[in-house]
């Protein structure tokens, strides 16, 4: 693919981003829609950032983790106090905290994984689980080391900086930087690893350095996921980030297929709006069942479509051929 190709497949790839920017920010400002439903559209955008993260981490490189939510908690944490001791409101800040949260994240992963992705399939998993809780404790008991974070009372006095635009325009560029990983080098290399680790160390590839690189990657995703997030709510409480929103973005991952970008996209969405849909269809005194409705439904799917709802199939511009 030539320069010109690549431009132009990129431009046609941004083109329903920048009008879904510039919409959601008309329907924002004019009110047209329910700010409630804004506000779970930019949900769903923010899952879909960490739901990739995960995605990176066992879709394409196999590594089972059950601690995803621990690192979107940090992100958060990391991001709302970066801003609250900067002060004011200031988007350029903004793009700092939130880089700051993912980079914490992503440091802490890189700390985490050092000792533990050494681990394999269940054992890993449960290293992580266990990561997932004593994140969880810590965030319990935040307020004792800093009183800032609130500990169990949660945090509070967050600036509402995430919007439509910022949603869209990350989600986008995540997007595209996970197709780029995921096509790349690097990328193949990952699900080489996810395959046959055995067979991929035998053919040269540094096997622990990879793993290490793609859960960072993941990590540092969800840190940024957290740091919109916690702009988003402008309140963060640890049962946010227990082991229970580990399992959601996991649901999520596998629903839309292991290793494919467009079914997390599509599952995120699906996800996010399918619960909220339920509260509000389901009468107050049945609103908990929507907690069996979606188990049921996912029963359902792993029995008719164990590869997920995408399968192998991606979007045009996710797919391989697109290169060519």
């Amino acid at each position: 693919m030539t320069g010109v190709q690549r431009i132009s497949a990129l431009a046609r790839f941004a083109a329903p981003f920048a009008a879904a920017a510039a919409a959601g920010y008309l329907l924002e400002a004019t009110a047209v829609v329910n700010p409630y439903w804004v506000q779970i559209f930019q949900l769903a955008c923010i899952t879909s950032v960490s739901a990739l993260g995960l995605n990176i981490i066992y879709g394409f490189t196999g590594l089972f983790s059950l601690g995803h939510a621990a690192f979107y908690g940090i992100g958060a944490y990391a991001a709302a106090c970066l801003m609250k001791f900067g002060g004011g409101e200031s988007h350029l800040f903004f793009l700092a905290a939130l880089a700051a949260g993912a980079a914490c994240a992503a440091f802490v992963a890189l700390l985490v994984g050092l000792p533990v992705l050494r681990l394999t399939s269940d054992y890993l998993g449960i290293a992580t689980l266990g990561f997932g809780i004593i994140m969880k404790v810590l965030f319990d008991n935040a307020d004792s080391f800093l009183p800032l974070m609130g500990g169990a009372r949660g945090m509070t006095g967050i600036a509402r900086m995430t919007s439509v635009p910022w949603t869209v325009v990350i989600l986008g560029i995540v997007l595209v930087s996970a197709r780029n990983l995921v096509r790349s080098g690097y990328g193949r290399a990952l699900v080489s690893i996810r395959e046959d680790e055995i067979a991929a160390g035998t053919a040269g590839i540094d096997t622990y350095r990879y793993k290490l690189a793609g859960f960072v990657a993941g990590c540092g995703l969800a840190g940024l996921a957290g740091g919109m997030y916690a702009h988003l709510y402008t309140f963060l409480h640890p049962s946010n980030f227990d082991f229970f929103k580990s399992v959601d973005v996991l649901v999520i991952v596998v629903l839309g297929g292991l290793g494919n970008i467009s079914g997390t996209l599509v599952a995120s969405f699906g996800w996010i709006f399918l619960l909220e849909g339920l509260r509000v269809l389901l009468p107050p005194e049945y609103i908990e069942f929507r907690w069996v409705l979606i188990p049921a439904l996912l029963i359902v799917t792993m029995l008719l479509r164990p590869q997920g709802l995408f399968g192998f199939r991606e979007f045009r511009f996710f797919r391989e051929e697109a290169e060519s």
